[in-house]
């Protein structure tokens, strides 16, 4: 007799009932209450930065907030049943936002792996073991979303760090984000930002985990020892070469150019600088404090037509024969024998793996120490079906990232320069396009159109296109009006001739010397003579 069918709505219920169950998450933590009494901070003395349960910027929605920068922070709630990540997909998921941004610090999670000796979650600390860490971490040069797996091995009994190699970076806003970590059977690991794939890999693969989960078959023997004689040099000096009699060591590599003549015009008698004729002693001078003063160097407007100013001397020229220092000719070593490696014997520790032991999931973990607060918290999720992850990032993250997107790009909006010039603006970019084109104003055509281009570009700086083409033409036309002359730079206070006594006492004295080289920083810089041609 066959065996009797099942009522319809008994099968109707059943089914629905495996759905429902086969849509709920194994672990959800929104933080819509309180983490006080379900999450228990580390009672460990270093760890005393203070949690908080508070809203997002600008939502009704609670997350867990990283409320003080510079310190430690360690919270752990313990799951009412352990989860295994041997059989099937299993979804680590959680969503963060850097409200401050993230200079230097985590925002990641660890989930702790159970416990021979059961878990006190009041201990929980750096040195508490975990399966898996995943999430943000950003300082210096880290900017990496860590995923690194702790398995155990088998013929050790040790535990060992395998670093994703290529993890995604951090995105660099302070707006919210989820992370997702997806582990397959077929040993696939992919991470997700914001839903989008960032990041593949193969648990097994020696390419994507830093030290790969299965060691080497064989290790280079720590007992092995490179022999005495061996030669590593390719090349070597050749023994039978000598040095050819004309080659001399000693001849310089710069000799003086003899067929050199001075230029016509140099003016020998004239010094590189003189006194500024323009310049006068400051009102507030002091001798006796300040030391007798000097006028200023400017440079000699004389010099600036003639070719030199003061002693002309023939200028060097390369050496003809200058070969430098001998050295015999590298030939092919006849002993050598390549880089030597020692001998490769069996791994002790090798072990061969369909796929990673994955210790079971006791307890979510968030143990960082950061630079920045306003790091939130919410939405940490455990899930066996990819789906569900989805569905609640749809529900949960999508729509505050909607908004917070469309408030930053109102924000960059008003704060982004127009690209619209005025009518008004037109007309100025204009007259200074007329001004770049006056005859006297030649040499300096090109600078000035460079500006007004980029005024153009940048309306919000026409004010200081306009000042710097005034400054140009006024500068120019002081120049014209008195006869070339540069004008000399303005110095704080000009250098004082400091009497011989006083020289002797600067020698022995710290203070005077640093005096001194404050009063040589205040002058008109010096420029090098032209000796040569």
């Amino acid at each position: 007799m066959g065996a009797r069918a099942l009522p319809l709505p008994l099968l109707v219920i059943s089914a629905l009932f495996a759905q429902i169950r086969a849509s709920d998450p194994l672990f959800h933590e929104t933080f819509d209450q309180s983490f006080e009494g379900s999450w228990v901070v580390s009672g460990k003395e270093e760890y005393a930065g203070v949690w908080k349960h508070a809203k997002s910027d600008g939502h009704e929605d609670y997350g867990l907030l990283v409320s003080e920068p510079a310190k430690k922070y360690a919270i752990i709630k313990e799951l009412d049943n352990p989860v295994t990540l041997k059989d099937g997909t299993v979804v680590l998921q959680f969503e963060v936002r850097l409200q401050n941004g993230l200079e230097c610090g985590g925002a990641y999670i660890k989930y702790i792996r159970v416990q021979d000796t059961g878990l006190d979650t009041k201990e929980f600390d750096n040195g508490t073991p975990y399966t898996i860490m995943f999430g943000p971490d950003k300082c210096g040069s880290t900017n990496k979303v860590h995923f690194i797996l702790k398995h155990k091995n088998p013929k050790t009994g040790e535990y060992v760090e395998h670093h994703l190699k290529s993890p995604p970076s951090v995105p660099y806003d302070k707006l919210s984000h989820v992370y997702t970590a997806i582990l397959k059977p077929d040993n696939e690991l992919r991470i997700l930002i914001d839903g989008e794939e960032k990041s593949k890999a193969n648990f097994l693969s020696s390419d994507d985990f830093e030290p790969a989960l299965i060691p080497s078959k064989t290790i280079p023997d720590p007992d092995d020892k490179k022999p005495e004689d061996w030669d590593e040099r390719a090349k070597i000096p050749d023994p039978d070469a000598t040095k050819p009699d004309d080659w001399d060591e000693d001849a310089p590599m710069e000799i003086v150019d003899e067929e050199a003549t001075k230029p016509e015009g140099w003016l020998d008698d004239e010094p590189d600088e003189i006194d500024d004729p323009e310049a006068a002693k400051p009102e507030d001078w002091d001798d006796e404090e300040d030391g007798e003063w000097e006028a200023p160097k400017i440079d000699n407007p004389k010099c600036e037509e003639a070719p030199g100013c003061g002693e002309w001397k023939k200028p060097m020229k390369q050496n003809p024969a200058y070969k430098g220092k001998w050295h015999a000719p590298m030939i092919d070593n006849p002993s050598y024998k390549g880089i030597w490696k020692p001998q490769e014997i069996p791994n002790p520790e090798y072990f061969e793996l369909d796929k990673p032991d994955f210790d079971p999931i006791a307890a979510i973990g968030i143990e960082i120490w950061t630079m920045q607060d306003g790091i939130l918290f919410d939405n940490i999720l455990i899930a066996d079906d990819e789906k569900v992850a989805t569905s609640i990032l749809e529900k949960t993250w999508k729509p505050k990232f909607d908004v917070e997107k469309e408030k930053q790009k109102a924000e960059e909006a008003a704060n982004a320069p127009s690209e619209e010039l005025s009518e008004i603006q037109k007309k100025i970019f204009d007259v200074l396009y007329k001004i770049a084109f006056i005859p006297f104003l030649e040499p300096y055509k090109t600078k000035i159109i460079e500006l007004i281009e980029k005024g153009e570009k940048q309306p919000n700086i026409t004010i200081s296109i306009v000042a710097s083409v005034v400054v140009v033409l006024v500068s120019v036309i002081f120049r014209t009006l008195f006869s070339g002359k540069k004008a000399a730079p303005a110095p704080a206070k000009p250098v004082a001739k400091v009497s011989a006594p006083e020289a002797d006492a600067a020698g022995s004295s710290g203070d005077k010397e640093e005096k001194e080289d404050e009063k040589d920083d205040t002058a008109a810089p010096r420029r090098r003579s032209r000796r040569e041609t």
